[in-house]
Parts: C-alpha cells; structure tokens; sequence
C-alpha cells in the first residue's frame, strides 16, 4: 500500500464511522478488505451520506454514485473499503493529469 492510499484509508475510515455514527463501529479496524456490507453493515442512505463526504473531501472528481451505479447489486453487496480506495486514487491522478 503506497502512502497516499493509506492516508485515503484513513480519511474512508473516518468517514465511515462518521456516516454510522454508532459506538461499535469504533472496535472495528477498517481496513482495506473490510467489506461495507458484511463487516460494517452500510445501509443505502449511509452510502448516500459517504457519497457527500466523499465529494466534500475529495471534490467532484470522485463521483462515488456515479461509479456505484456502474456496478452490479451483487458487485455493492461485496464492495470492500480498498476498492473504494482505489477508485479514489485513480480519480486524483486522472484530475492530476487532466
């Protein structure tokens, strides 16, 4: 794991206990393959308000709806924080570029 997708990690991590907002999610260790549905059980308006974190912290070129309607249910259902992290780093480095 490079340093930027470790700092990103850090920063989905905080974002997510923000959005659960429940005393649990602090025991978890959020890491790259924690799964959003099994380990930290998002609910769809949660993954509404990740989304506008997400925007706000990271700017518009990480549409996270945009690429979460690309996928298919089962995809959502196993969608793990490090693909999340992925996403955004290729989203940085496509603006960095542009």
């Amino acid at each position: 794991m490079t340093t930027n997708e470790a700092e990103i990690l850090e920063h989905v991590a905080t974002m997510v206990r923000e959005v659960i907002g429940e005393e649990w999610v602090s025991e978890v260790p959020i890491t790259m393959t924690t799964s959003f549905s099994r380990d930290l059980e998002l609910e769809s308006i949660e993954f509404v308000a990740l989304a506008e974190q997400l925007k706000e912290r990271f700017g518009r070129s990480v549409d996270f709806a945009g690429w979460l309607s690309g996928m298919e249910l089962k995809q959502i259902i196993e969608l793990e924080v490090g693909q999340l992290v992925g996403f955004i780093v290729r989203c940085q480095s496509q603006a960095a570029t542009a």
